[in-house]
């Protein structure tokens, strides 16, 4: 009889464990909504990394733990740590007065052109100091954590000049070394037209390929570069221009495509590359074709379209069908603020007919594509890292379902607890 493996950890009697074990690249059509879920299971951690998963008998069988006693999930849903691919984490102040004017009907653009939306949040970041920035960024990573999100992508672009672009950059930075949750950070100095630039977006672009990415670049403070292609914002041509020069300094191209008007922004990401074209509201369904066959994912923001009193959102039911991997994010920021993937299941489920396995897979493996995190998060299978969600909850139909509070009760990040019985605990 084979001696026993040990483990520094099982986790035993799942009512349901959610593995999403399967090719380590993003889920198409049918297989969206094919999650593995085992009844009774169970998963064994050493060193920071799932050893093995599978039903309670049988890992009981294979595994013993070194110390202590397994952790007891009676009647709890177990599911991979969710990622969040798009968040604006930087920024100070608040815009809750906004509220009021889109409850007056007025649109995002208009609230633009009043001088509110990026405009303010810009002025009250470059105002902040580091420590403020810092700070913000830690709290929405708390809140972050205690729905059980474990990897987050950050991006820029509240600063739009060179200083406060990289202090937000150090801002991650400094955030990733002092919190649990994993940071990957973004490039989005092409976020608006500063004021100081108003009426030259050539020459902002210029600004942002001649001098900010080298520095970004140099000083190694970004994985990807973004840019807001929209109209009123920047042209596909000013998006190509920039995300072909940041390519050729080794940042990722990403892109806010379609979100208001057709821009074709989703040609544009297919032709360059893109890891992913985020929002999609308008695109057309022959850019989401030519996405498909050049490998880029769709991100889809259901928050953003929910907070800006949109009734329409993206056909995510028919970039199913046509075989576009989907992952889902946030979008937090100042006009979408919220820190909650299975909030945004939920609106991806009602608001955009997406199953509910199909939007656990949108926010967990098929997410980690979309930041290139595949290999290593996503899913719990032996190798990739033991972020985990405990959910108070039979199965995972009820993170949707059962919507306007917080399921998760436990969050492991790298084999260790970081969240029990809802509530941050002390660093590790």
């Amino acid at each position: 009889m084979p001696s026993m493996r040990t483990a520094d950890l099982l986790i035993v009697n799942a009512s349901e464990l959610v593995t999403l074990a399967g090719r380590r690249k993003p889920r198409q059509r049918e297989d969206m909504a094919n999650v593995r879920a085992i009844a009774d299971g169970a998963v064994a951690v050493r060193d920071g990394k799932i050893l093995a998963c599978g039903r309670t008998p049988d890992i009981l069988a294979r595994f013993a733990q070194k110390k202590g006693k397994p952790l007891d999930v009676r009647g709890k849903t177990v599911i991979p740590g969710f990622v969040d691919p798009h968040t604006h984490l930087v920024f100070s102040g608040s815009r809750e007065s906004e509220l009021v004017m889109k409850l007056e009907g007025k649109s995002y653009m208009e609230i633009l052109a009043s001088g509110g939306g990026i405009q303010r949040t810009v002025r009250a970041t470059r105002a902040a100091s580091d420590r403020e920035l810092l700070r913000g960024a830690l709290g929405r990573l708390d809140r972050m954590l205690l729905h059980g999100t474990t990897t987050v992508e950050g991006k820029s672009g509240y600063g739009l000049d060179l200083d406060t672009e990289m202090r937000s950059l150090i801002a991650m930075e400094m955030a990733g070394m002092r919190h649990p949750v994993d940071i990957v950070r973004t490039f989005l100095g092409a976020h608006a037209v500063p004021p100081e630039y108003q009426g030259r977006p050539d020459d902002y672009i210029d600004f942002l390929i001649r001098t900010a990415l080298p520095e970004v670049v140099r000083l190694r403070l970004a994985e990807f570069c973004d840019v807001f292609c929209e109209e009123g914002v920047f042209t596909v041509a000013h998006s190509r221009r920039l995300l072909l020069a940041a390519k050729k300094l080794g940042l990722r191209p990403k892109l806010h495509a379609d979100e208001f008007v057709r821009t074709r922004g989703a040609e544009l990401a297919a032709e360059i590359g893109a890891i992913s074209a985020d929002h999609l509201l308008k695109s057309s369904k022959e850019g989401l074709e030519r996405m498909k066959e050049a490998g880029v994912m769709g991100v889809l923001l259901p928050g953003t379209p929910f907070s800006l009193m949109r009734k329409d959102y993206p056909d995510a039911r028919m970039m199913v069908s046509m075989g576009l991997p989907l992952a889902l994010a946030t979008d937090l920021n100042p006009n979408c603020l919220t820190e909650s993937m299975p909030f945004i299941m939920a609106l991806a489920c009602y608001n955009m007919k997406l199953s509910p396995s199909e939007a656990l897979t949108a926010a967990t493996i098929n997410a980690a594509c979309a930041i290139g995190r595949e290999n290593e998060i996503g899913s719990l299978e032996p190798g990739k890292k033991a972020d985990i969600a405990i959910l108070d909850a039979p199965n995972h139909l009820h993170i949707p379902y059962h919507f306007g509070v917080n399921l998760v009760e436990t969050v492991m990040k790298d084999g260790q607890v970081v969240v029990k019985s809802g509530a941050r605990v002390a660093k590790v």
